[in-house]
């Protein structure tokens, strides 16, 4: 399996970061699983809203071979939807019949932009509801809403919630169940959202 997690400039870190992370735990505990994750961007590097810049793994090509795609969020995408060259690229390399698809916080205002989110619930961080509600979209309140190949979480600690439900939809529940459990505090538990 191919996953994407798609960078840009002025990126949240922790909404690359953490599902980065969970997602990448599947090599960990079952190496023999296909399982490829990549961070891909327009340039060779990309930085953070904090200021850590990262290389890209690919380019933005990679998006229409990946099996799902994680879109950040962060300050950066308000430039990205004014870009009509990087949404036109988006629009044809992604595609909600044969992908899953889903956008962390604000990421979700890049896909409503291309209108993958028409007409759908979705949600995203409490600073841009009003955002998204200008978009033919039924915003929500919620920390993670998925319709079909669709998924649009809200909250960085939901990152943890759209990576497990790309873990178990494409390499199962269990794997799913392991992966996030490896992530959680000893003796207490986050009670995140379960997709």
């Amino acid at each position: 399996m191919k996953i994407a997690i798609l960078a840009f400039d002025h990126f949240t870190d922790i909404d690359v970061f953490l599902p980065w992370d969970v997602l990448k735990r599947v090599n960990e505990f079952f190496p023999k699983h296909d399982w490829e994750v990549k961070i891909v961007g327009t340039a060779a590097h990309h930085t953070s809203f904090a200021g850590l810049t990262i290389p890209m793994m690919a380019d933005l090509s990679y998006l229409e071979e990946a099996d799902a795609v994680l879109v950040a969020s962060g300050p950066g995408v308000q430039r990205l939807i004014k870009d009509d060259a990087y949404l036109n690229k988006l629009k044809h390399l992604l595609d909600p019949d044969r992908q899953l698809i889903g956008s962390m916080c604000s990421g979700a205002i890049l896909l409503a932009e291309i209108g993958l989110l028409k007409n759908r619930k979705a949600t995203t961080y409490a600073t841009r509801l009003k955002q998204l509600a200008n978009y033919d979209v039924e915003v929500v309140d919620e920390p993670f809403v998925q319709t079909g190949n669709l998924a649009t979480a809200a909250g960085c600690l939901s990152a943890v919630t759209l990576a497990q439900w790309i873990i178990q939809t494409l390499a199962g529940v269990d794997i799913a169940a392991k992966c996030v459990a490896s992530i959680q505090p000893n003796g207490a538990p986050l009670d995140l959202p379960r997709p």
